[in-house]
């Protein structure tokens, strides 16, 4: 279920960026990690409780009691209170959200992007959460895909459930457009209300969707068969030399 958790921590972390996107000339001087504008789209993300703090690595414990390494570059985005912050601003104790490319089997992420959570903010996100959980198969999926025949598409869900979905001529395919279109497709606003804004992107039909592809989307149950109004497949974010992770072509347009 951590998968679920980090796929609803992408999407609000997403949300949460452009909502607090600040103009260059208000960023705070002095070692400011400037990062790129543009979508979240196919990252890792984890949220949780900062235990120590410096300037290139901050350390938190999830909710599960897990410890997690957050390494930070100068192209990691640091914000708090829709304002771009710098390392020495986040202390002991906060709750943030960290997201960015993951070692693979490792608690280490290389952030793109690390924002720290009001209480408000965090009883959202966990609102958020359980909502994905209690609708993930009937009014939202998630997954990878694992299997396309003709108009069934299998998804491997985050809870590891193999739910086949079948698409039909209302659904609407996306492409990249980062964490917008993730929130959208996944029925979340800067709310937390479901949105009806269309999901950002590229429009794509059913034979540009490969096996392997990562997919958000909002729909409703048919006949017992999840049927999808939006499908959005994530990009996967390019490594950068730097160790941060580039937008997706997508969201470089």
């Amino acid at each position: 279920m951590r998968a679920l958790i980090g796929l609803v921590l992408v999407g609000s972390m997403s949300l949460a960026m452009h909502a607090q996107d600040a103009p260059a000339g208000d960023a705070p001087q002095g070692g400011q990690r400037q990062g790129r504008r543009g979508g979240f789209g196919g990252g890792n993300g984890v949220g949780g409780t900062v235990t120590a703090i410096s300037d290139t690595v901050l350390n938190l414990k999830s909710e599960a009691g897990e410890a997690y390494t957050v390494d930070l570059t100068a192209n990691t985005r640091l914000m708090k209170d829709r304002q771009p912050v710098k390392t020495s601003d986040i202390k002991v104790g906060d709750t943030v959200m960290a997201m960015g490319m993951q070692e693979p089997g490792k608690h280490e992420i290389h952030a793109a992007m690390v924002a720290v959570m009001t209480p408000e903010q965090a009883a959202q996100m966990k609102a958020r959460e359980k909502e994905m959980r209690e609708s993930l198969g009937k009014t939202l999926i998630a997954g990878r895909i694992t299997k396309i025949d003709d108009v069934k598409i299998t998804v491997m869900r985050p809870d590891n459930v193999e739910q086949v979905i079948v698409v039909d001529e209302n659904t609407s395919f996306r492409k990249g457009g980062g964490g917008r279109g993730m929130g959208a497709g996944m029925g979340m606003s800067g709310g937390g209300a479901a949105s009806d804004t269309p999901p950002a992107g590229e429009s794509i039909t059913l034979a540009d969707v490969k096996v392997g592809e990562s997919v958000t989307g909002r729909g409703a149950l048919k006949g017992g068969v999840f049927v999808p109004t939006t499908l959005t497949i994530m990009e996967p974010r390019r490594p950068r030399p730097d160790g941060a992770s580039a937008p997706p072509p997508s969201a470089q347009q």
